[in-house]
């Protein structure tokens, strides 16, 4: 163990070790990853920029090798390695980066695809042109000055800026412990937010949001999330989406594409596409036929082009869900002020600019005062010898030396010793009559120049109003139309947005299974058909109960038998083939034990002011307003009271009060106006709406269209009749009604009835699970109301018929002839 020298002193490790970290972090956060909130620079960026200066490599210079550049900053004023100032240049350049480009390269400085800039021994730069705004009036001591790293060089602790950097061009980086993430903004808007703080610095938040209503990235493409720009400005932290900017187009005759002409901030193209493809690959994404880069000198354009078929808005939607098509952007408002980092709203980082500017413009001020009134004291020194010519050539004459002569002229003549020495200076040539007039007049300029000055200095208003002329200045000079589009949405993508759109029949069973299939699966045939598997069950243990046609993306309104309302969105419900058996609807919501299911209607929106009507097996009617259903719980609401010797039996929209039609099981209809039944809230039971027999009940009800203008009436054993609504006289609600089709043995009781028009077509299953398709003008139209009616499905055994729907399509192309199937 050595000796101890006796000049030891005891210190705990813990204490150094926390000494020397926070020495370190705050050399990393002031000295490397910061911006200061005055000029936006970090160390490097300033340093670079400086070090053109000196070298006057200006805009209007010849272009200099970047390896000239790099080489001075690592030299005099950045002892780090050489790559880490190129990629810093590299970086001022590329105008994908930076809103305002602060270096004017030539040669090849990286793409948005991710490619690396040429070695910097290729490369050539110059400062652009509103870099030099930055350095504007740096001569005039309007900055500070500290050492370098070695105390061989004197390098500006912040630069001028004429204008507020830090916005304009954004920031990141990543200190200890903290990071800031500034985006871009429009020069135009971030001057007209300084002119509005410098009248007023109380402005409000909103007015503040007005002028810069959010980031303008350099690559353009969309911005959502107001929220997120409401807490980044008044708070400094907050989150936004950013979005490509991309259009559907026809590529050929038979096919569409997704065109991408703009990216998010900082995403990589190159990068992006290959993400793209792998997806696709993957399965992930399915729709796509090609991908192709088509972009050029003219600007992007990525190529997406789908399969036939395809809608285009789902795949898109896909893209944004899956790609960085669609990306976050996280504002952290984080700058170095007073030598600390601070996280500021937008106003304070504009309220901060504007203090710099009037330091500097003080500060340059001060020094033109001082040289103007330099200047003015050398004048009023040449006049007053012009005066006293004659004199003072004697005294120069007769003096030995200068400063013999210069004594002279303090001592004999009064003249402070700068005045004395620029008479010594002074050329013959002055001595003239028209030089006299011109120092006469040149001190008169600087007497109206120290004037102004002093008033500048001495008045705030003059001062803002110096600040004001060069924002202006500045604005004329470089602002550029907005890049970037702020859409007031919230991102919000679903799972919906995701799923295309499609006619879906939706299928349920009596032991409450239910699933969807795509409505294409089914193809007309004629009447009479054997029709196609709809639903796989066994006879004897389900029965298929109800049959409907709806979009995928409506919402499902699912009626229980005892009165109350769930519901689900068609997409989630499970599709299924054709003689797939579907999923529990128990598993799907949470119906009570001993209901069941007894109407579902498909609703796109709520807000329309359509009512919801009820009638029960007794035979009662009700009216509710559809918007009195679109918030239910999880257990479901009440939609209706309903007896204990009754149940809710048939559920449907009507939108403008239109007559409505019951029918019974045993073959009685009743017709009348809608506005008999008046609208009642939820829990109330309704009024009577036809008068029944002991074993009667009712199996159906329906709205009269004047579009559909006949009556479709379906039998358990497969016979039907089609009959004009017109053969059905208007009653007074709560009649008995009158006789609708005959229900013989040969038919059987009353399936249900629809209103059709010739184009209409029609579904109808059986509980075996057989589905048959067939258009309406197929059936017969009977003007007898106790006609028995035409065969409609060849049944088999025991199979009766359990449910009929009618297909609200548009266009539908003809059905072809399919063969039977078991």
């Amino acid at each position: 163990m050595p000796e101890p020298l006796g000049n030891e002193l005891p210190v705990s490790i813990e204490d150094e070790m926390r000494s020397s970290y926070l020495d370190y972090a705050m050399s990393v956060i002031i000295g490397r990853a910061l911006p200061d909130v005055r000029d936006g620079l970090k160390p490097v960026h300033r340093r670079v920029l400086y070090s053109m200066h000196e070298l006057s490599n200006t805009y209007n210079r010849a272009h200099k090798k970047s390896a000239r550049i790099v080489g001075d900053v690592i030299g005099k004023y950045h002892p780090h390695g050489d790559s880490a100032v190129y990629d810093t240049i590299v970086r001022m350049a590329q105008n994908f980066s930076m809103r305002e480009v602060l270096i004017d390269g030539q040669g090849n400085f990286g793409s948005i695809d991710g490619d690396s800039a040429a070695a910097m021994r290729y490369t050539e730069v110059r400062m652009s042109r509103i870099a030099s705004e930055l350095l504007a009036d740096l001569d005039k001591n309007t900055v500070d000055y500290v050492p370098n790293y070695d105390e061989t060089q004197q390098e500006p602790l912040v630069l001028p800026g004429k204008f507020p950097n830090l916005l304009v061009n954004g920031a990141s980086g990543i200190a200890v412990g903290m990071a800031t993430n500034i985006p871009p903004h429009n020069l135009n808007e971030v001057i007209e937010l300084a002119l509005r703080v410098l009248d007023n610095p109380d402005v409000p938040l909103n007015e503040v949001m007005d002028l810069v209503p959010g980031p303008d990235f350099p690559t353009g493409a969309f911005l959502y999330g107001r929220k997120g720009l409401y807490d980044a400005y008044s708070t400094g932290r907050g989150i936004v989406y950013l979005r490509a900017r991309t259009a559907i187009e026809e590529v050929r005759r038979d096919r569409q594409a997704i065109i991408i002409y703009e990216l998010p901030y900082q995403v990589n193209k190159a990068r992006l596409i290959e993400k793209i493809a792998d997806h696709v690959r993957q399965k992930r994404i399915t729709g796509i036929s090609d991908l192709r880069d088509e972009s050029d000198r003219k600007g992007m354009r990525v190529v997406i082009e789908l399969k036939r078929g395809e809608q285009p808005q789902i795949v898109l939607n896909t893209l944004f869900k899956l790609t960085s098509m669609q990306s976050s952007f996280g504002i952290n408002l984080l700058a170095i002020v007073d030598g600390q980092p601070r996280v500021l709203p937008l106003k304070e980082v504009i309220s901060l600019f504007l203090k710099h500017r009037r330091e500097v413009v003080r500060r340059r001020t001060q020094f033109d005062l001082e040289k103007a009134e330099k200047r003015a004291h050398i004048l009023e020194g040449l006049q007053k010898a012009l005066d006293h010519l004659g004199a003072i050539i004697k005294l120069i004459r007769g003096s030995a030396d200068p400063e013999e002569a210069k004594r002279g002229l303090i001592s004999g003549f009064e003249f402070t010793e700068r005045q004395a020495q620029a008479i010594l200076e002074m050329r013959l040539q002055r001595l003239t009559g028209l030089e006299r007039g011109k120092i006469a007049s040149e001190h008169n300029q600087l007497k109206e120049t120290i004037k102004d000055l002093e008033k500048i200095l001495n008045e705030e208003e003059e001062l803002k109003g110096v600040i004001r002329e060069e924002l202006l200045k500045i604005q004329s000079n470089y602002a550029t139309p907005r890049r970037t589009e702020i859409i007031d949405t919230e991102v919000d993508l679903s799972i919906e947005d995701l799923i295309a759109e499609e006619q879906m029949v939706i299928t349920a069973s009596r032991n409450g299974y239910i699933k969807r299939t795509s409505l294409s699966t089914y193809r007309s045939q004629h009447r009479g058909g054997k029709g196609r598997i709809g639903m796989s069950t066994r006879t004897e243990e389900d029965l298929i109960d109800y049959l409907f046609v709806a979009s995928t993306h409506a919402y499902i309104l699912i009626f229980t038998a005892k009165g109350k309302l769930h519901w689900l969105k068609v997409w989630r419900l499970p599709e299924v083939s054709t003689v797939g058996k579907g999923k529990p609807i128990i598993n799907m919501i949470q119906i009570d034990k001993g209901d069941r299911v007894a109407g579902i209607i498909a609703v796109h929106d709520f807000d329309t002011p359509a009512q919801v009507v009820m009638a029960s097996r007794m035979g009662y009617i009700k009216k509710t307003p559809l918007n009195a259903f679109s918030h239910p719980r999880a257990n479901g609401i009440i939609a209706c009271t309903v007896g204990d010797d009754d149940e809710l039996m048939r559920v449907m929209l009507d939108k403008d009060d239109q007559e409505i039609m019951l029918f019974s099981l045993m073959g009685k209809a009743i017709r009348f106006t809608g506005n008999q039944v008046r609208s009642m809230g939820r829990v109330s039971r309704g009024v009577r709406g036809i008068r029944l027999k002991k074993k009667d009940q009712l199996v159906g009800m329906a709205a009269v269209d004047l579009e559909k203008v006949q009556l479709l009436t379906v039998t358990r054993k497969g016979y039907g009749k089609r009959t004009p609504v017109s053969e059905y006289r208007a009653q007074g609600r709560g009649g008995q009604g009158v006789i609708n089709i005959s229900t013989s043995k040969r038919n059987g009781n009353v399936v249900k009835s629809l209103l059709v028009s010739d184009d209409s077509e029609i579904i109808i299953i059986t509980e075996s699970g057989k589905i048959i398709r067939m258009g309406v003008d197929q059936i017969r139209l009977v003007k007898s109301r106790n006609s028995m009616g035409v065969k409609l499905m060849d049944l088999k055994g025991r199979d009766r018929v359990a449910d009929v729907s009618v297909l609200e399509l548009e266009e539908e192309p003809p059905g072809e002839i399919v063969e039977d199937e078991a």
